[in-house]
Formats: structure tokens, sequence, C-alpha cells
């Protein structure tokens, strides 16, 4: 009998059957990559590129940044999502985003930059027009593994009401430590603000949670992307309201691979004094009035003095008189010009020199330009110029506005008042610059006065955030860092806690030197459940008439607790209530009225407690931070406490700022908020 050949062994699995393991696989494929670019670019060698050392330091440098460009951070997701296209140029396409580009060794791209045009159809595309994509997928991760997909068919009608639940979850995904990025969960509204031109300049009016910060950051990383050329050499700058919200924001754009842009806040831009001094609010509200841009502009004229003789310069043998009603023409053109004073003042010696020289023609002589740089530096020259055209120190010339009645009025009169004129006057007068007690208003102040003198240095973009805050001085000072370039404005009106808060955004756009600037607003929020927003909302008819309430998209039930507690027991209770969060997931703020802090902060260090401060959420310490309401806005958590609400309103000078105060303290929270109060609520919560 015939032996029967033995059952052929089952074939072994596939393992790139699954689709979850093919996905798995691009990413350590993308990563094998990214790690043969990085080694692609530490192996060059430039000992026989470059002719001389400075060429070769330039250019190690921009090795270097490179290298540290294509670092792969373990935990974040090398890409996020997946494009495939159905028609046209892409037919057949797949197409991997994420936060930077990468290639295999023959060039081919194994993930495309978020910014880049092909991946633009990932944020847009929708079932009503899906831009030619048949499937977008989605990617979820756990400590940076990918874990999960999610495909949504947008030509398939039977999805056409389906949510995602990855995009759902990473927008509700706890946070600990600063802001991270929204690359892969930006809005069709907010990507069409991401992607505007460098062109024109974007101001975004939004509410709490609908993202205007991390749209703003991610405009400039778009920029970098699209013109790096032009702003490597113009500069990019990122505004904020506070070193504390700077630290919050610093780590967004190294993620997406810009690690070049500077910040800072407008007191370091102003930074020309040492600021010693604080002004009563009252004081405040008049140095930061645009009017005071005209005083310091008439006050730096003022040093100009016609001539009462005529001025003779000696050449060798012969002498060339320029009689003084010439003199006093040449000094009223330049000042007609309004050009500025530093400009006009090394332009007269030239111009006196020209008069010079017409007359030495005139006598049958041939100078050229070289007699006339001559004439301009000979001593009687220099002499005229320094009586006619004296140079101005601007940290001077406010100190002296601010300590002399006399000069101050000769310049305000017709443009402030004799009231304001003496609210600015310091009580003290100061012996000189070094001495003088300066506030960040004065700064502001001695910024403008500088520019009167000489050009501020203009960038080619710029984010100023949280500005509904700025003074109108303020905002001259940014605009002047923009003139030659653009800028994306980013505030809330509602949110305006300071004496001078802006009141429009025409009014404010007009002040930065961008009148004609696109006003965007954004009106869904995705971070702030609907119950605490609708609570906040309340006070919104008290402070800001008219603007738009911010429509959650997150239900959250029971994300809102409004406690009533014993005068006695406030501490104690507001303690338990961080114990009580701190056994949730995320980070939780503790904020509270600035007066309150030191007697909140002894509780919880009794209670066994340690905490941060605002700005030292980086570091792993502790996911609790004690947050004076003052510094309280850009910042977000996933649980919020609330101490005495009334304490924060009445921490304020007037009734609407203290409100507009806690509204801001009330809508710091991702996942839920727990209000305590011993002290009546505000009238304006309602029951």
């Amino acid at each position: 009998m015939p032996a029967h050949a033995p059952n052929p062994a089952p074939p072994a699995p596939d393992p790139l059957a699954d689709p979850l393991a093919r996905e798995r696989a691009h990413l350590t494929a993308s990563r094998a990559a990214l790690r043969a670019m990085r080694e692609d670019v530490q192996a060059l060698d430039i000992r026989d590129v470059t002719a001389n050392w400075v060429n070769a330091a330039v250019l190690q440098a921009q090795i270097e940044g490179r290298i540290k460009a294509l670092a792969d951070l373990s935990h974040t997701p090398l890409f996020f999502g997946r494009l495939d296209y159905l028609h046209t140029t892409q037919e057949g396409q797949r197409f991997y985003i994420g936060r930077r580009h990468v290639h295999d060794a023959d060039g081919d791209p194994m993930v495309i930059d978020w910014r880049a045009p092909v991946s633009q159809p990932f944020y847009r595309a929708s079932r009503k027009d899906p831009l030619d994509v048949g499937l977008r997928r989605r990617f979820g991760y756990t400590s940076g593994e990918l874990t999960a997909y999610e495909d949504e068919h947008l030509t398939d009608p039977a999805e056409q009401n389906r949510t995602s639940k990855l995009l759902q979850a990473e927008i509700e995904r706890p946070r600990v430590g600063p802001m991270r990025d929204i690359v892969a969960t930006i809005q069709p509204e907010q990507d069409e603000i991401v992607r505007s031109g460098l062109s024109g300049t974007v101001c975004v009016q939004g509410g709490p949670g609908t993202g205007k910060t991390a749209v703003g950051l991610h405009r400039v990383a778009y920029l970098l992307y699209a013109h790096r050329e032009r702003l490597a050499r113009t500069g990019t700058l990122v505004i904020g309201p506070n070193k504390s919200f700077l630290h919050y924001i610093e780590q967004v754009l190294p993620a997406l691979g810009e690690l070049e842009v500077k910040q800072a806040t407008v007191d370091d831009l102003v930074a020309h004094v040492e600021v010693r001094g604080a002004d009563e609010a009252s004081a405040a509200v008049v140095k930061g009035d645009a009017r005071m841009a005209e005083v310091l502009r008439q006050a730096v004229r003022s040093h100009v003095t016609m001539p009462a003789e005529p001025l003779m310069v000696v050449r060798g043998s012969r002498r060339w008189r320029i009689p003084a009603y010439e003199l006093e023409e040449i000094v009223r053109e330049l000042l007609d010009r309004d050009i500025r004073y530093g400009a006009a003042r090394d332009a007269l010696p030239q111009r006196i020199a020209h008069s010079v020289l017409v007359r030495m023609e005139q006598a049958g002589e041939a100078p050229d330009d070289r007699v006339q740089d001559a004439v301009a530096r000979n001593p009687a020259v220099k002499t005229a110029v320094k009586a006619l055209w004296p140079p101005v120190d601007p940290a001077k010339l406010v100190l002296r506005l601010l300590s002399d009645p006399d000069f101050l009025a000769t310049h305000a009169e017709g443009v402030l008042s004799p009231d304001e004129q003496k609210t600015i006057l310091w009580t003290k007068p100061a012996r000189g610059v070094r001495s003088a007690k300066w506030s960040l208003a004065d700064a502001v102040l001695i910024d403008e006065a500088n520019d009167l003198v000489q050009r501020t240095h203009s960038l080619g973009h710029v984010v100023i955030d949280e500005a509904q805050d700025l003074s109108p001085m303020q905002y001259r000072a940014v605009g002047r860092r923009c003139t030659t370039g653009s800028a994306t404005v980013l505030g809330d009106l509602a949110q305006g806690t300071t004496p001078w808060a802006t009141a429009s955004w025409a009014e404010a756009l007009s002040h930065l030197g961008k009148p004609d600037a696109t006003v965007e607003e954004l009106t869904a929020g995705f971070r702030v459940p609907r119950e605490v927003i609708a609570y906040a909302s309340r006070l919104l008819p008290h402070m800001s008439p008219g603007l738009a309430e911010v429509k959650s998209v997150r239900e959250s039930p029971g994300s809102l607790s409004v406690r009533e507690v014993e005068a006695t027991d406030l501490n104690a209770a507001v303690v338990a209530a961080c114990a009580e969060s701190l056994d949730n997931e995320g980070s939780i703020g503790l904020i509270a009225a600035d007066a309150r802090i030191p007697s909140l902060a002894e509780a919880l260090t009794s209670a066994g407690h340690s905490y941060l401060s605002p700005g030292e959420e980086t570091t792993a310490e502790s996911r609790l931070t004690l947050v004076p309401a003052s510094l309280a806005k850009g910042l977000e958590y996933d649980y919020v406490v609330l101490d005495e609400p009334a304490a924060v309103v009445d921490g304020e000078p007037d009734e609407r700022t203290g409100l507009r105060r806690l509204y801001v303290a009330l809508t710091r929270a991702v996942s839920g908020l727990i209000l305590l109060h011993a002290a009546p609520l505000p009238a304006q919560l309602g029951r």
C-alpha cells in the first residue's frame, strides 16, 4: 500500500495582513528613514567645501540646526493620519500626514509634512466636499506606540453622520505640563486661518477653548514652511502677556520642527531702562493713550532751533558764507519732511555742505563728492548742526516730560487736559535716568521716543497673543516691530482685564498700524465643557454685551460643581477639592484671587500637597499648580478648583474688570470645574 504524503503544513500567518500591523510596520520604517536622514547630515564633511572660516562657521551652524530638527522624539507620533486619494493627479496615491517630512533612501516620501499642499485635505475634506479623498485614516497612540486607527470613507453615504472617536479622544486627552500642539485635530475653520498668506495681517477673536493660541502658533509654523527663506532673513517673533504664559507655550513650535522662533513679552521689547516702579491705574491709562505719541513728537521736535546768524565755512584761503535765512530754509524743509529726528540730523550737514558746493561752483571751482563730505565734517558745520539740531536722548526726554510741569504743559497743550497732565507727573522728580523709578508704561513711552529718533527694526511676522490687554501705546510698540511685515493678532475682548483693555479690534488694529487686517471669529469651543462655558457665559451681557457666546462641542455631564461652605472651612474645603481632583488623570489648577494665594499656599503645604507656580508646569514635581487669578489668562488645566469668586471680582479696581477676571478663571478647565465660595456669588452669575 503506497505511503501517503504528509499533509502540508499550514502557511505561516502574514503579520502584515493585519491593517494595524501594516501601519506599525510603516511607522517603524519611517523612524528608520528619519534616522538615516539624520545620519546623512551628521556624515557631511565640509572641510574642503568652504572658502574661509566665516562661511565654514555659518554652514556648520546650519548643519547642526538641521541635525537638531531631524531628532526623533519618541513621545511624539511621527504621523497621525493618512489620505487615500481617488482620482486626478493623485490617483491611487496614499500619503501619511505627520509633523515633518520623511523620505526613504530613494527620496520617495514616507511621511508628508502637515503644512504641504497635499496634506490640506486632511483638515478640509468633508463628506459634502471630499476634495478627491476616498479615505481619511486617523491614528491613535499610547505612550508613542501606535495602538488604533479609525477610517472615514468620505464618499460612502452610509457614514454621513458618523463622528470621529479618535479625534474626540485626542481633543479631550488629559494634559500634564506645557501646552501641546493641535496638529492632529485642527478644524476646517482653524486651518483656513493657519494657511492664510504672509502678506496680510489676521486678527482672531476667539472665546475660551476655541484654540486661538494654537491657531496662531500653527500659523507661524505654516508661514515658516511656506516662506522659510524670507522669514529667515526678516525674523519671526511670538509675543505673550507674561513669562508664565511663554513657558506654557514654548514647546509647541519645537514639536512642529521650528526651533528658531523667538518669544518675548511687550515689556521685553521696550526694556530700554530698568523698571522699578508702578503707576496708579489712572496714570497708566493716560500714559498708554495714543495721544501721548503726539506729545512725544512735539517734545522731540522742540529741540530744533532756527539760526539767528549766518554760518561761515573756511576752506584753505577761501571763506564761504551761508546766510541765516538759507539755513532756516534747510531746517524747515527737513522738518516738513517729517522724517525721523536722527535721520534728519544726519542729513543736515550734507544739506549745508551742498549749499557751500553751489557757491564753489558759482565761483568757478569744480568740487566733487569728496569735497562735499569734507565740508560736512568741517568744525564750523558740526558746531552749527549741534546748535540747530542737537542730539536727543529718548530716556532723558521722557524723564523731563514727567518731571517738568512747564515742559509737559508746553508740548501737551491741546492734547492732554490739565488734569491728565497732573495725573502723569511724578510727585518726586528723579535726579537722572538711572535713579528714576520707571514704570512699564514709562518704558513704552521711551520706546516711542526712541522710534521718533531712529527707526525700529522691523520683523517679517509677529504674533501677539492675549492682545486685548494691550494699551494703544503698546500696540504702537508692537506695530513698529512689523511695519514692513505682517502680524497675527489673537485675543478675546471678553477677557480684557486691564483698565485700558481693547474696546474694539478696529481701534486696536489702527493703533497697530494694520487697519486693513482681516478679522476672523472662532465661536466653536473644543476644550472647555459645554456646562462650564455656559455657566461662565452668564457674565457676558454684563461685561461685553453683544459679543458672541462660545458654543462648546463637548458634552461632559457633571463637569461643573458649585459648592457653598462656611467661611471658617473655606481653606480646608479648597484643599479637599484639590485632593479630590488629584484622583483624576491630568493637571489641576487651583485659581484664586491674588490676595488669597499666601493663605492657600500655607494650607496646601500643611496638608502635604506640593504645588507649582504658573510657568513651572514643564517639571514633573507635581500636577497641581497654584495660580493667582492675574496670571491665569491663556493657561489650561484638566481640572480647576476656583476659590471664592467674589474675592476675584473684588480684587480688581472696578466691577467690569473684576467680572472679566472671573470669566477668565471660570474658563480654564478642560474636564471639570469645582467652584467653592463662602461669600455670596456675584449676582451676574445668577442662581
